[in-house]
């Protein structure tokens, strides 16, 4: 390591101590890194993160009070903060939404610690790290559904294009979830979730949540179909 270069800065938020302490075990033996704070839950990770200016986040997605909440508002706050959730679950809508939250990192708790720095190294370069298989997912998934729904919102009604968050709410709509439902998935009120089906509603240029809902459905179900080249 250059001498004159000062060590990576890393917050660690989880509720299992023992976890913790691996974690800063595994980091303080490599004088690249310096923990620089350690919490259990969202809310001491967001205030640690403000005081300390920490260069990367490692959070626990099922911490108290929501790792993706505590994503959220870091990223929000510090937007040059590299955020890397470790976590036990394989869950694929865990990993999308990780990556909505702005997360550059979806590692599992199984993994060897020793290469952990390493990984940390690479999402500091701009690699993300993410376990093979969940990559092959993460691809099916926008690869199948998500660029080919955008492009028919971006013309359908009026022609405004739907934001980002504004796609997460309709996609949870048409899964036939509630407002609250909505709200709990994506760290929201359950007012800022309907300001987001208002705005939907008009874009596409229908009559209701329930016909924006019938719209993504027959949408995504024309866009899984092979399509000829024109």
């Amino acid at each position: 390591m250059n001498p004159a270069a000062r060590p990576l800065r890393v917050l660690i938020a989880d509720d299992h101590a023992p976890t913790r302490d691996d974690l800063c075990r595994a980091l303080e033996a490599d004088d690249r890194f310096e923990v620089c704070a350690s919490v259990a839950d969202a809310a001491g990770a967001v205030a640690a993160a403000v005081r300390t200016q920490p260069d990367i986040t490692l959070l626990d997605i099922r911490m108290p009070g929501g790792g993706l909440a505590a994503a959220w508002e870091i990223g929000a706050r510090l937007p040059d903060v590299k955020i890397v959730f470790l976590t036990v679950s394989e869950d694929d809508s865990d990993l999308f939404a990780a990556i909505r939250s702005g997360a550059a990192g979806f590692l599992p708790k199984t993994m060897n610690l020793g290469r952990l720095p390493a990984a940390l190294l690479g999402v500091c370069a701009g690699e993300a790290a993410i376990p093979r298989v969940m990559v092959a997912h993460l691809l099916e998934a926008f690869q199948q559904r998500e660029p080919r729904w955008r492009r028919t919102a971006a013309s359908a009604g009026n022609g405004q294009r739907l934001t980002s968050r504004e796609w997460e709410v309709l996609e949870l709509l048409a899964e036939g979830r509630s407002t609250a439902e909505i709200a709990a998935r994506l760290v929201l009120s359950p007012s800022a979730v309907r300001v987001h089906l208002v705005s939907v509603v008009r874009k596409l240029d229908v009559a209701d949540r329930a016909a924006a809902a019938r719209l993504f459905r027959r949408r995504e179900a024309a866009g899984r179909r092979p399509r000829s080249e024109t």
